[in-house]
């Protein structure tokens, strides 16, 4: 394992910290490489190596791999969907210019893996709703979803063509208490939570009967790793796995939330978030991960709710 030499881009995001930090647990501080164009973030500062890089900058990218040793990346700079809708052509430069940069540099320098995140935003309103199947129509209608559909297809390509072992999940909706969310149509489980201790109500941009596909922090960074570690010959998937924790609404989160402080209260201003949320399944089928790594979540909304409320009172 030693002999790995790991990059992390946009490591300081909000899986890019968790993310690194479990790596590192792993593979040990040095050996893998953090970095970001922000600054680093607190929780990274004195726990291994640290670079201020912009992947969109292909020849720097490629000096640092070189200088480095670098052996796998793992890509996680994205425009996400709700800031994605503002700047329609800067997301898409940017989250399908950042891939193709670290594809042919992993063909280049012969790297053993590659990691890229996708996103159940790949799927539309003409997508199954519930059980969200593997393969099924996906027709996104969010320029994210589009990017990272796309994406799908550029790692599949290169895994075909070159024998590059590029690996993805489609996350779902992602609930952290280290870092703050990103952009994002499901950033209000974060914000809920962050408000509910703070001022004990919250104004939510969904309707409160908005089912959406969620997983909690620690489950996604062990299925990424688990995913990464398990042997070539057990991933059948190239373009992107389907990944399921849990579905929950705003209603049910909050009701959740109140077990715990009694007199928080809710409140519902839908925004435009509203309609991308619309687009997407409520509920995701997740077999084919199952089958292949042996995925299985740890946490549901009651244990993620307690685990978040006594993060965040520390």
């Amino acid at each position: 394992m030693a002999k790995e030499k790991i990059l992390v881009i946009g490591a300081s995001g909000q899986i890019g910290v968790e993310l690194t930090l479990a790596l590192r647990k792993i593979y040990g501080n040095a050996n893998v490489v953090a970095s970001d164009l922000r600054e680093e973030n607190p929780l990274l500062q004195g726990t291994g190596p640290y670079v201020s890089l912009d992947v969109m900058n292909k020849e720097m990218l490629h000096v640092q791999v070189i200088r480095q040793g670098i052996t796998q990346i793992y890509l996680l700079a994205a425009i996400l969907s709700a800031t994605g809708e503002k700047n329609p052509a800067l997301a898409w430069h940017l989250n399908m210019q950042s891939l193709l940069n670290v594809l042919d540099i992993a063909k280049e320098e012969k790297m053993s893996k590659v990691y890229w995140p996708s996103s159940i935003a790949v799927f539309g309103p003409t997508s199954p709703n519930q059980n969200c199947p593997q393969k099924t129509i996906i027709e996104p209608t969010t320029v994210y979803g589009i990017s990272k559909y796309a994406g799908e297809f550029w790692c599949n390509y290169y895994f075909h063509k070159y024998g590059i072992d590029v690996r993805s999940i489609r996350y779902p909706g992602l609930i952290s208490y280290k870092s703050a969310p990103g952009g994002g149509t499901t950033d209000y489980a974060v914000e809920i939570y962050l408000e509910a201790l703070e001022s004990k109500k919250y104004q939510c941009f969904l309707k409160e009967d908005t089912y959406l596909p969620m997983m909690y922090m620690p489950d996604a960074i062990r299925a990424t790793i688990e995913l990464m570690e398990a042997p070539a010959s057990d991933i059948s998937i190239r373009t992107s796995y389907n990944l399921s924790g849990m579905s929950f609404s705003p209603k049910e989160i909050a009701e959740e939330i109140k077990k715990h402080i009694p007199d928080f209260a809710i409140s519902y201003k839908p925004d435009y978030r509203q309609d991308i949320a619309n687009s997407w399944p409520q509920s995701i089928d997740d077999t084919v991960a199952q089958k292949d790594w042996g995925w299985k979540p740890e946490f549901d909304l009651a244990l993620m709710t307690k685990d978040m409320i006594d993060n965040l009172k520390e």
